[in-house]
């Protein structure tokens, strides 16, 4: 039985390291639109694909953060390029696709059983 239980409104997204990330909910939509981003910047190297995918998605659904900062520790508003800095750090990258790709993915399974 697929469970219709995903978040619809924006919500906070507790990462390790203090990193806190207001996030849009997840939709096919953004999900397709950072697969297609991915594949056209990896041409063929699913490692890069992968982490690309994370890294599109996470510029799409992030609207703010918490525990994010420059060099010199001043915080910093997202920005494409902030955004894509953040995911380079595997720590982050793996807990968003953990909590926010995973419920959806969980779901993507539940409806093949």
């Amino acid at each position: 039985m697929i469970r219709l239980d995903l978040k619809r409104e924006p919500y906070w997204l507790d990462l390790p390291h203090g990193v806190r990330l207001f996030v849009r909910p997840v939709t096919t939509a953004f999900v397709m639109a950072a697969r297609v981003q991915a594949v056209k910047d990896a041409e063929g190297d699913a490692a890069a694909r992968s982490a690309g995918l994370l890294k599109h998605l996470a510029q799409l659904a992030v609207i703010s953060w918490e525990g994010v900062g420059d060099a010199d520790g001043n915080a910093i508003q997202p920005s494409p390029d902030s955004i894509a800095a953040l995911m380079e750090l595997w720590p982050i990258a793996d807990a968003f696709e953990r909590l926010y790709l995973g419920p959806a993915l969980v779901l993507e399974q539940e409806k093949n059983v």
